[in-house]
């Protein structure tokens, strides 16, 4: 399994997608925080706050996300070398977490250099470190958690089909829906009866409470739960081609 993680973060790295990912993430938030004008702009706004970035990210993440996880196991069936990673001393599950571990890692890499953002802005608030740090932190914690969800959402995606461009047009989607569908649903007018549990079936509910910078295990365990639920998916999947 740690042959495979390596294997899949070299294979990152040895290609430009790895870099890619990182570089329009940073730039693209980078534009947003201290580029385009308006209220999202961090000089424009007069407040110590990264609350741009955790804006702006989950919709960025929406697009590189199913970029990153697209061809993992679509890639695999194009060119016949998943059969062969089936019959390597390796259960399916551990087939699964090792590539979903390695998507984690480029993604935990982009988010690592953001922290020169955090660091501006600490010094530069009126007095320096005039921001809430635990809101950030807490936000951080929900973007990662985020993230490592539709990493989830996008390699099952990637082991319905050998299109590496259906794979992430339905990751994408999934991901949309995941966030903010069952959101629009929940207000509905008659869905007012149970709008507040089919909210909370999305994600953005979680998010936007990690956001305020308090841990609650419940927000944990939402994104941990669905994490599990979808890596299940991706290996039955797998498994059912053996059937």
């Amino acid at each position: 399994m740690l042959a495979l993680f390596r294997k899949e973060i070299s294979g990152f790295f040895s290609s430009v997608t790895g870099y890619l990912v990182i570089i329009i993430f940073l730039i693209a938030n980078g534009l947003f925080l201290w580029v385009f004008p308006g209220q999202l702009n961090l000089i424009d706004s007069g407040y110590a706050s990264l609350d741009t970035l955790f804006l702006m990210a989950p919709w960025i993440f929406l697009f590189l996300v199913p970029a990153v996880t697209m061809r993992l196991f679509a890639e695999e069936k194009r060119t016949g070398t998943l059969e062969l990673l089936l019959v390597r001393p390796l259960t399916s599950f551990q087939l699964v977490l090792a590539k979903y571990l390695a998507a984690l890692a480029l993604l935990l890499f982009s988010l690592l250099p953001t922290l020169v953002y955090f660091l501006s802005v600490y010094l530069l608030a009126d007095p320096p470190g005039n921001m809430d740090t635990g809101a950030t932190w807490g936000s951080y914690t929900g973007l990662f958690l985020l993230a490592s969800l539709y990493a989830a959402i996008g390699l099952f995606c990637s082991s319905l089909t050998e299109n590496q461009v259906i794979a992430f047009i339905l990751a994408a989607g999934l991901s949309f829906f995941m966030y903010l569908g069952f959101e629009s649903i929940g207000l509905l007018p008659f869905m007012e009866s149970i709008d507040h549990f089919v909210i909370r079936i999305g994600i953005n509910e979680h998010y936007q409470s990690l956001s305020r910078g308090v841990i609650d295990s419940r927000d944990i365990f939402y994104f941990l739960g669905w994490d599990m639920v979808f890596l299940l998916f991706t290996r039955t999947v797998l498994e059912s081609r053996t059937w």
